[in-house]
Order: C-alpha cells, then sequence, then structure tokens
C-alpha cells in the first residue's frame, strides 16, 4: 500500500499502483510564506484568494525593463538625435494617446518608431519611466516639472499631471515662473493651478511685473497681459470697496454703542450725569460702555450751551441726530428715560418721505451691523424692520 496526498493535504491509503503507470502528481503549493503580503488590494479593497510581494519589488521590476530594454519594441526619438527604447504594449496601456501614435507608426524592422520633440531629452526619458513605474525622482520633478506637465496633458496621463499641478502648488511656484506657468495652465486645462497663479500674480502685481516671464508674455501674448491689468483693476476696486464697507461698518457700531450709552446714561447715570433721584458713589467703579465718556461731556455741553438751536452749534445738532436715531430705535417711549423721546416718535409722523427713507436706512444698517435682537430698548426696531 501507498500514501498519497490528496487536494487537502490528507493521507490516505490506496492500492498498489500498477508497473507502467503513470506517477502521482505532486501536492499542490501549500500556503504563502509569511514574507508575503495576505490578500490582493484593488481601490482599497482585499480581494479573496491572492496574494503580493511588496510594491517596491514590482516597481524594481519595472524599472529594471525600462532601463534595458529588454525586448524592446519601440523607439522613441528625441531632440539632439538621442533615442529611447521601450514597448508598445506598456506605453499603449499607460495613453491612449500613445497607443493611437503606436498604431499608425511605421515599422522598422521589427521596432516602431515615434517621435517626441521640443522637449529635452532628459524630460521625456523621466515621462516614459513614469508609463512603466509611475515613479519619479524629486530633483527629475524640480527640472522637469513644466515639461512633464506638457507632456502628461498631450499624451493623457492624469496621474502625472495631477503630480505635476501639486508639485508646483506646494512649493515650486514662484514669482519668477508664476507667468509662465499661468500660461502653461491655461493651455493645458488646469484650471485650478491657472486660478492659484492668477491670485498670486494679483497679490504679487509689482514683483511680478517686472519679471522675464512678464515681459516674454508682453511680446507674444499682449491680450493675456491686457487682460491682467483688468483683473488687477478690478481686484484693486475691489479692496477699495471692502475697506468702504469696513469704515462704514465701523461708524454704524459707533452710533450702536452711542445708542447704548445714551440709554445707560439717562436710566442708570454715570458719573455725575443721570437721573435726578439717582446719588453717585464717590468711589464709582469704571464705566463698561466705551462711548459713555464722549457722550457724557455731549449731554453736558448740551445742556448748557445758548446756541441748542439745530444749526447753530455743531455740537448740539449731533446731539440733536442722536436723539432723534435712538428715538427710532427705542422700543417703548412712555417708559423711556431719554429726553425728547416721545416728542421726537411724534414728529416722525410729519417727516417728509424722502427723510423718512433716508433714517430707514440708517437704522437697518445699525441694526444689521450689531445683534441688538438681546436689547429691549431697540426691539421696536427690529420688529418694524420686519414689518418693512
Amino acid at each position: 500500500m501507498k500514501q498519497i496526498i490528496n487536494l487537502d493535504g490528507d493521507c490516505k491509503e490506496s492500492s498498489i499502483v500498477p508497473k507502467g503507470a503513470p506517477p502521482v502528481p505532486p501536492p499542490l503549493p501549500g500556503p504563502t510564506t509569511s514574507n508575503s503580503q495576505k490578500g490582493l488590494v484593488m481601490n482599497g479593497s482585499p480581494l479573496r484568494g491572492y496574494s503580493c510581494v511588496s510594491t517596491n519589488v514590482a516597481n524594481d521590476l519595472w524599472e529594471r525593463l525600462f532601463d534595458s530594454g529588454y525586448r524592446a519594441d519601440v523607439t522613441i526619438n528625441t531632440d539632439n538625435d538621442s533615442t529611447i527604447y521601450a514597448h508598445a504594449n506598456i506605453l499603449g496601456m499607460a495613453s491612449p494617446v500613445m497607443r493611437g501614435i503606436l498604431k499608425q507608426s511605421k515599422r522598422h524592422g521589427r521596432r516602431r518608431s515615434i517621435k517626441i520633440l521640443g522637449v529635452p531629452q532628459d524630460a521625456v526619458r523621466v515621462f516614459i519611466r513614469f508609463l512603466y513605474s509611475s515613479c519619479y525622482e524629486k530633483t527629475d520633478m524640480e527640472d522637469y516639472v513644466l515639461h512633464l506637465l506638457v507632456l502628461s496633458h498631450v499624451f493623457v496621463v492624469p496621474q502625472l499631471k495631477h503630480e505635476c499641478e501639486q508639485q508646483l502648488e506646494q512649493g515650486l511656484l514662484t514669482t519668477e515662473n508664476v507667468v509662465d506657468i499661468f500660461q502653461l495652465a491655461l493651455l493645458c486645462n488646469a484650471p485650478r493651478l491657472s486660478l492659484i497663479c492668477h491670485r498670486m500674480i494679483l497679490k504679487n502685481f509689482v514683483t511680478v511685473s517686472i519679471s522675464e516671464g512678464w515681459k516674454v508674455m508682453k511680446q507674444s501674448h499682449p491680450m493675456l497681459e491686457k487682460e491682467l491689468l483688468e483683473s488687477m483693476i478690478d481686484e484693486d476696486n475691489k479692496q477699495k470697496e471692502r475697506i468702504r464697507k469696513l469704515n462704514e461698518r465701523k461708524i454704524y457700531l459707533q452710533l450702536y454703542e452711542a445708542m447704548e450709552a445714551l440709554i445707560h446714561i439717562c436710566r442708570d447715570g454715570c458719573r455725575t450725569i443721570g437721573p435726578h433721584d439717582k446719588d453717585f458713589k464717590e468711589n464709582q467703579a469704571p464705566c463698561s460702555y466705551t462711548a459713555c465718556k464722549g457722550l457724557e461731556l455731549l449731554v453736558r455741553h448740551f445742556a448748557i450751551c445758548k446756541l441748542r438751536v439745530p444749526g447753530k452749534c455743531i455740537h448740539c445738532k449731533r446731539m440733536w441726530q442722536l436723539l432723534e436715531l435712538h428715538s427710532r430705535l427705542c422700543a417703548d417711549s412712555n417708559v423711556c428715560r431719554v429726553p425728547l423721546c416721545r416728542n421726537f416718535k411724534e414728529k416722525t409722523k410729519k417727516q417728509n418721505k424722502k427723510d423718512e427713507i433716508k433714517w430707514k436706512i440708517l437704522v437697518k444698517k445699525i441694526s444689521r451691523t450689531k445683534s441688538i435682537r438681546g436689547a429691549p430698548f431697540f426691539s421696536w426696531a427690529i420688529s418694524s424692520l420686519s414689518n418693512n
């Protein structure tokens, strides 16, 4: 009796093998060694029943195949009459454009011949090497990033094109080359890169406008220079508009703080001014309202000025305006302790339409500048704005 091993690796007895019969086949290979990676991964998901070695080993194999040119069936002619040997199957799988060129190319013996001209021979070699192993040297990318961007766009290699864009965005883009890269980004349909270049040009316009790239663009693409200058003017106008709105917002915020301080003075009193029924302490704590001190001086002047008639005194005129603005923001003039609040509310009913529109616009801008929904004295203004 002989023992043979079945597919599962178990031993079992069998009858004697007659003479002349074929030998028993050897057992199937056992499980993979511990050095191999269990499970082939594709798109981030493991595939059952597969094992693979390190990707570095596979990349090294493709690098060796490219360097040695073993059984190469394509010759790539570059500038300076240089030749690079490659394999049609690999080029065709990596680039659909290269596949079409190879189909139409003529054979010279056992090899097909194609030309890649207009870029340095070393840049072409780096490009073809990437088609084999998807790898590149850091120094090669720094030296030939612009050429690789063009080649990856022309031959439709999106992985390399994306890598070139990332490297440019992360440090290879400077004020010296930004104009050249901006033009290439437009030609190579790289919208994100062109937008980053455009912003960099506008941000560093003085430095960029005296660079060599700008001078060349001015001669070769005057329309592009005109568009950049127009963009610069638009950006400058937008910046001025932002500054204007910011200054307006500061003014509206100051008016809001003045309204708060006015209510504080007339309701609670501060320092030496306030309601007649309030007694002030000698060691009173500092006031928390930023506009209180200036407004208190204005109130004291308003109380003793002999030219309080509107238009006669500029300080009193400002006080009249603050009192009217308060009346338009006040929630209930019947309980309000600010002087003339009720009188101004009655006056607003008799104002002409033009003045009324101006005051409404001012009130709306003040309310939008500062969130005042929690302030009870201003709730009337909020409700009236929402109704309008």
